[in-house]
């Protein structure tokens, strides 16, 4: 059996994060921006959607350039702050 303590990341690393929300006008635009405050290197090409079956939801899936720990932390708590947000994976 793998013990998690024994698992670590190398950084930096392309890491893929993925966003749940609810659909609206400004979802995608909002979670692309707090992205983009903690990896600027985030272009069209890293962010791929989905919409859920009934359309309520979406996901908004992006490869960013992660620098370490404190890096995604933050970016995890700015991205919960947005109204929208449901769950950041």
């Amino acid at each position: 059996m793998i013990d998690p303590d024994d698992i670590t990341i190398k950084f930096p690393c392309a890491y893929p994060i993925k966003v749940i929300g609810e659909r609206s006008e400004t979802f995608v635009r909002d979670v692309v921006a707090v992205v983009r405050e903690h990896d600027d290197t985030v272009t069209p090409d890293s962010v791929s959607l989905r919409k859920s079956k009934h359309g309520r939801y979406e996901s908004v899936r992006i490869t960013i350039t992660a620098t370490g720990e404190d890096q995604l932390k933050s970016m995890h708590q700015a991205l919960m702050l947005l109204h929208e947000v449901k769950m950041v994976l």
